[in-house]
């Protein structure tokens, strides 16, 4: 019997209301009406989604249900079983390697990962060093390592203290005499704790001002969101030095990782906005003259000197724009670094010199997509890049340098990936994939960039991936999908301000809010000379200003 083609219904907004009220007023309960109207809510969405001609199987699924892990094990999953009988006393020792150590980091932290935390020193009430012993009598007690004892408390993100100084009035003459406040307490409202705390808040965890506004009201500490604003935009006047300095270093570096992400900026949307841009000519325009209206966030990420920083730029530019204006820094007397990104030409910064190299994940992701219709091909390959991942780790592991790290891939990765190459290029020329089809898509981008996307086989330091700069650009991302949108280009700036000077510290394992308060408190010296403090080295430069000097007769002795 032939199977029957299914029909297509089409139903508009207002049809799909009209049949669920037709159906509400059968003897359907509540939950049952809910359970049509999910299914009918849910079958326009999907058909929306199959609609588009980009939506894939794989696509549709990661939309769904979330996308996975995209490791090799994950993806094709266990090798297949070999034909010869195992050797017991081997698989046992085999099974035996695999049992690695537990990793750090799964137990309960120690005393000395409070570094904040308030050190208080509780001497003993009845004994001190020397004393006799107590118990025998004979011996003498001496000083040891202390107990440590961890207590936790919950308290306001943004505290408060409310001073009441006392008031005396004389009686006969009237004249009133008032407490002065205690000593190190200003007249100004808000610390430079505060300015620091909310920006953490706001550009380092992603929690919009209007958040905090609650959560300080549910301590009892209000705390308006246009309040919080004017704080924070006041404190970006003082660390707007260390965001220049940390341009400037950026430029100077060995290796440059960019890339983008959409940002919603209220002041360059709409008609009217573009309009406006397009009269007044902002220079944002397409290769092919054309107005740009869109709005992206570029993540750029500097590595040199053994330090890492991230940068952050909203505004209609693309990735290499902003590369480009980083570079536009850069001494001339170096040589030209080395430029991690995709293959899309909206990274590359323009005419500047560069050594360019691809990003190996984004080849490796098309064989991850394809997978579940090609496997025997794609297996290959994701094997293959296995083991480049595998030396790079083992690189890692062992502190290499960049020197012998390249000296290990050249000797256990350049032959791996040697014969991957022969056999992609074999898969075209024995006309074993179709071209046209997703896999000699996966298999034609692959080839088309092999000198960038193995550069890592020629050039010390450079990586494998653009992993670093995707996960810095999670940063702005996330402040995104909480605060949604910026409103205004200023607001943009500082928000990429307050990103780029958090996200560094987390880089460089330094606290944020320790250093956007130091830079507050010593915004003098900052503007005089920033590049001493930077978030490596502002702790040495601020405990040398806190130093007290010899008096004279100390130093005449």
């Amino acid at each position: 019997m032939a199977r029957k083609t299914p029909e297509i219904i089409e139903l508009d907004a207002k049809r799909v209301e009209e049949l669920l009220r037709r159906a509400e007023e059968r003897a359907f309960d509540a939950e049952d009406y809910q359970t049509i109207r999910m299914l009918v809510e849910s079958y326009a969405c999907l058909t929306s989604m199959l609609g588009d001609k980009n939506t894939t199987i794989a696509r549709l699924r990661k939309l769904l249900f979330g996308a996975g892990t995209e490791k090799t094990a994950a993806v094709v999953g266990q090798a297949p079983p070999s034909c010869e009988e195992p050797d017991p006393a081997a698989q046992q020792a085999a099974e035996g390697d695999q049992k690695s150590p537990r990793k750090k980091g799964h137990g309960r932290n120690g005393a000395d990962a409070y570094a904040g935390a308030e050190k208080i020193d509780v001497p003993h009430d009845s004994l001190r060093a020397g004393d006799a012993c107590p118990d025998c009598g004979d011996g003498t007690v001496y000083t040891m390592a202390p107990g440590v004892l961890v207590r936790i408390v919950g308290q306001a993100p943004l505290g408060a203290k409310v001073y009441q100084l006392h008031k005396l009035r004389c009686n006969l003459c009237g004249k009133v005499y008032t407490a002065p406040a205690p000593e190190g307490v200003g007249s100004e409202k808000y610390d430079a704790t505060a300015a620091s705390m909310i920006a953490v808040l706001k550009y380092g965890s992603g929690l919009p001002f209007n958040r905090i506004e609650g959560l300080q009201g549910n301590l009892e500490i209000p705390l308006p969101a246009a309040t919080q604003w004017e704080i924070v935009h006041a404190a970006a006047a003082d660390i707007t030095p260390a965001y220049h300095e940390l341009v400037r270093q950026a430029a100077q570096g060995e290796l440059v990782q960019n890339d983008d992400t959409a940002v919603k900026i209220l002041e360059l949307m709409g008609k009217r906005a573009r309009r406006r841009a397009l009269l007044e000519g902002d220079g944002t325009t397409n290769k092919d003259g054309s107005h740009r209206t869109g709005l992206f966030t570029s993540g750029v990420v500097s590595t040199g000197d053994g330090q890492r920083i991230a940068l952050f730029f909203s505004g209609r530019q693309h990735a290499g724009e902003n590369l480009r204006d980083v570079l536009d820094e850069r001494a001339q007397t170096l040589d030209p670094p080395i430029h991690m990104c995709d293959a899309l030409s909206r990274n590359v910064p323009g005419e500047l010199a560069t050594i360019m190299a691809n990003c190996l994940a984004h080849a490796r992701r098309n064989f991850v997509d394809v997978y579940d219709r090609f496997p025997d091909e794609c297996r290959h390959v994701l094997e293959a890049l296995k083991v480049v991942y595998k030396n790079d780790a083992e690189a890692r592991q062992q502190k290499l340098s960049p020197q012998e790290r390249l000296a290990l891939h050249q000797a256990e990765t350049r032959p791996v990936m040697n014969e991957l190459r022969d056999w992609l290029k074999k898969q075209f020329d024995d006309h074993r994939v179709e071209p046209n089809s997703p896999l000699g898509g996966a298999i034609a981008y692959m080839l088309a960039h092999w000198d960038k996307l193995t550069l890592f086989l020629r050039q010390a330091g450079a990586p494998l991936d653009n992993n670093l700069c995707e996960r810095v650009l999670k940063k702005a991302i996330l402040h995104r999908k909480n605060a949604l949108f910026y409103k205004t280009q200023n607001g943009a700036r500082v928000g990429d301000m307050y990103m780029s000077l958090i996200h560094t510290c987390e880089l460089c394992g330094v606290g944020a809010f320790d250093y956007l308060t130091e830079l507050q408190r010593h915004a003098g010296e900052l503007s005089t000379n920033s590049g001493h403090w930077m978030p490596w080295n502002y702790r040495e430069t601020s405990n040398r200003q806190e130093r007290p000097r010899d008096s004279p007769c100390q130093s005449a002795v």
